[in-house]
C-alpha cells in the first residue's frame, strides 16, 4: 500500500499575469510564499517518507518551504512539471493578440486528438506522462510520498488514475474546465498493489481547508 501526497504550488507570476510578460521561469507572489508556508505546517503532520518536486522554480520555491519545516531534501523530477508551452510564447505581452492566438490554439491541443502547436506539448504527451509518473511512483520503495507539482499535471494524473490507458481527450476536457483547483490545494492518491485490475485511487481532491 502507498499514499501519494500531491500539492499544487502556492500562487506565481503567471497565475496572476504579473508581470505583463509570459515569464519562462515565474515565481511565486508574496501570497504564494505566503500558502507554501501553510502547506508546509501542515505537511508536518503527514507520514511523508520522501519530498519531489517539478524542476520548475514556482513548485521548487514551495518545496523550499516544505523541505524546511519538515527537514527532509528535495528530490527534483521533470515527470512533475507543467504541461510544457510553446516556447515561442516566454517574454510575449500578455495582451498582445498572438499571444492569445497561440495560447488558445495551444490549449485546445490538450482535449483533442493528433493535434499539436509548435513544441508544446498535446494530449498524447500528458497522458503518456502521466503513465510514466505513476508507474515511477510505483517503483519507489516509500509508503507515503509528498510531491510538489502543477494544476493541470494534477489533473492529468487524478483523470488517468480513473481512465488509465482508455483516457479520451473528450474526458480529460470534462477534468481540465470542471476540476477547479487553489494553488497549494492537497490531493491524495493511494496505490494498492493487490488490486491488479485497478489498483490506483483518488481518496482526496483539492483539499485547500488549510487556506482558511
Amino acid at each position: 500500500m502507498k499514499t501519494i501526497y500531491l500539492v499544487r504550488h502556492g500562487e506565481a507570476e503567471n497565475n496572476v499575469r504579473a508581470p505583463s510578460r509570459f515569464k519562462a521561469k515565474p515565481v511565486l507572489t508574496e501570497l504564494g510564499h505566503g500558502q507554501a508556508k501553510i502547506i508546509a505546517e501542515r505537511a508536518s503532520h503527514l507520514p511523508v517518507e520522501a519530498l519531489i518536486a517539478s524542476t520548475m522554480t514556482r513548485a521548487h520555491e514551495t518545496a523550499l518551504h516544505i523541505s524546511t519545516r519538515i527537514s527532509m531534501p528535495i528530490e527534483s523530477s521533470d515527470l512533475f512539471v507543467e504541461r510544457r508551452c510553446p516556447t515561442t510564447l516566454f517574454d510575449r505581452l500578455w495582451d498582445d493578440p498572438e499571444t492569445q492566438k497561440i495560447l488558445k490554439e495551444w490549449e485546445r491541443t490538450c482535449v483533442v486528438d493528433d493535434a499539436r502547436v509548435l513544441d508544446g506539448e498535446n494530449f498524447a504527451d500528458l497522458r503518456l506522462r502521466a503513465q510514466q509518473a505513476l508507474s515511477y511512483l510505483e517503483k519507489r520503495p516509500e509508503s507515503d510520498l509528498l510531491v510538489v507539482t502543477h494544476g493541470v499535471f494534477l489533473r492529468v494524473l487524478a483523470a488517468y488514475v480513473l481512465f488509465s490507458e482508455s483516457l479520451t481527450p473528450e474526458q480529460f476536457e470534462s477534468f481540465l474546465w470542471g476540476m477547479k483547483m487553489q494553488n497549494t490545494g492537497l490531493t491524495v492518491l493511494r496505490y494498492d498493489r493487490e488490486e491488479e485490475h485497478h489498483p490506483w485511487h483518488l481518496l482526496v481532491w483539492n483539499d485547500h481547508a488549510h487556506l482558511g
